[in-house]
């Protein structure tokens, strides 16, 4: 299976949390707001600016930074 980070995701798209590639801090926070791995994400809004995404009935706003070290599996 192929892996993409989600910063490279358009908006309309749907993945799954693949792994966090990110220190202690930054993995436990993205745990904590719900981005545990097979979480299901749809991208929102990627444009400028934090990405906005759809998880778990909520819109999440995410740094760049952040959205970087996520990877992710396209679904369809």
């Amino acid at each position: 299976m192929e892996y993409s980070t989600l910063i490279t995701l358009r908006e309309g798209d749907i993945c799954k949390v693949a792994r966090i590639q990110a220190g202690t801090t930054a993995t436990m926070r993205l745990y904590e707001m719900g981005f545990n791995t097979g979480a299901r994400v749809q991208v929102l809004k990627n444009d400028r600016g934090p990405i906005i995404v759809g998880l778990g009935g909520h819109k999440v706003a995410l740094g760049r930074g952040l959205a970087e070290k996520m990877l992710v599996a396209r679904s369809k």
